[in-house]
């Protein structure tokens, strides 16, 4: 944007009423977001529905005290998805 640009931006902000220059700076402040705020500023709402297996574990999850979450292990994952350590050659 060339110096001409921005003070033409500067004059037509000055000519808004204050509710419109409220509205205008927002704008602006989002247009500076970085992409992924952005993203998450515009994305569209979850309208995926909620299976009551989804609701025992929300249910689980709000049961259990702070602090004694079960953490997920690397041995956990792969037998998730049958596989080994071994399965996975070592690099070096």
């Amino acid at each position: 944007m060339s110096n001409v640009d921005k003070q033409h931006a500067a004059v037509l902000l000055e000519r808004l009423d204050s509710e419109q220059a409220t509205v205008a700076v927002r704008f602006m402040e989002f247009l500076l977001l970085d992409p992924v705020a952005r993203g998450a500023a515009t994305a569209l709402p979850d309208d995926e529905p909620v299976t009551d297996e989804d609701r025992r574990r929300i249910e689980n999850g709000r049961r259990q005290p702070s602090g004694a979450r079960s953490a997920t292990t690397m041995a956990g994952v792969l037998a998730e998805f049958q596989l080994k350590p071994e399965d996975f050659p070592a690099r070096g």
